[in-house]
């Protein structure tokens, strides 16, 4: 299929700025409904690629997200939430950016164009076969996501996609392509509306969903989070009242910090 930068194509209305402010919400909100629909139709191929992921990682490999601009925003955003939601070590889902951490918060010039440092943002990391590395470009086909998911692949590393045009240069790389084709923009080229939007739905079935298998969710509780605030050890205590026979919140804190977690807590209590 050849590559339609569907993306780039000119928004389906015109003269937004002569638009009634109720007019104009409503037309960004009908727009944005569409994304569900797309996210949907790209089930069984995000299903492969976390079947793939956990995979390795239950072999003791990790997952890395690449991109640039907003799509590399969003994977260092999934990336850094999964150690507090999770109880992961912080290497264990990695986001990577073109531009470095200065590109979080601002635009770095070219930064995506480079061909050459998306590799070597990888081997900073020490990435090898065991590891599983997913490329997130709305167009699909940023050169720096492109390139290093082609030495991804030269060097058996396995490769995933999340990309918003069919047929994309980045897609026909990856082992794993998740395509969800959201249609123009409502303002021509602003990815971060739509395609952003499917990303991160995307970014977050992926994540949830491994964490999952990995077994880092009891039914349907986070309870490997890092106690790392006081709305979380309240979360904690409430998790442990509930599961325990504990006639106290009082002893469920103390139970809850003396083991960090409210899986510890519960293995303790009940060995």
């Amino acid at each position: 299929m050849p590559h339609k930068k569907i993306t780039e194509s000119a928004s389906l209305y015109r003269h937004l700025e002569k638009m009634p402010l109720n007019t104009l919400l409503a037309t960004i909100n009908k727009e944005d409904a569409k994304v569900h629909k797309a996210v949907q139709q790209a089930l069984p191929a995000i299903e492969k690629l976390v079947a793939a992921a956990v995979d390795k990682m239950l072999a003791g490999g990790r997952l890395f997200y690449i991109g640039a601009g907003t799509s590399g925003r969003l994977g260092v955003l999934d990336a850094s939430e999964c150690p507090a939601t999770f109880g992961v070590p912080s290497g264990l889902v990695v986001g990577i950016i073109a531009g470095g951490k200065r590109a979080l918060t601002t635009a770095v010039e070219k930064a995506e164009d480079d061909k050459t440092q998306g590799w070597k943002d990888l081997l900073r990391h020490k990435i090898s076969h065991k590891d599983v590395v997913v490329g997130i470009a709305a167009s699909g086909a940023t050169p720096y996501v492109l390139a290093a998911l082609q030495a991804c692949k030269k060097n058996n590393i396995i490769t995933g996609c999340i990309v918003c045009n069919p047929g994309s240069p980045v897609s026909h790389v990856a082992q794993y392509p998740v395509q969800v084709i959201v249609g123009p923009e409502i303002v021509t080229g602003s990815t971060r509306m739509k395609s952003g939007t499917a990303q991160k739905l995307v970014l977050n079935m992926l994540s949830t969903s491994i964490m999952i298998q990995l077994g880092r969710v009891q039914d349907n509780r986070m309870v490997h989070m890092q106690l790392s605030n006081a709305k979380l050890v309240e979360r904690g205590i409430q998790m442990l009242m509930e599961q325990l026979p504990l006639k106290s919140r009082a002893k469920a804190r103390q139970l809850l910090l003396k083991h960090g977690s409210v899986k510890k807590a519960i293995d303790s209590f009940l060995t």
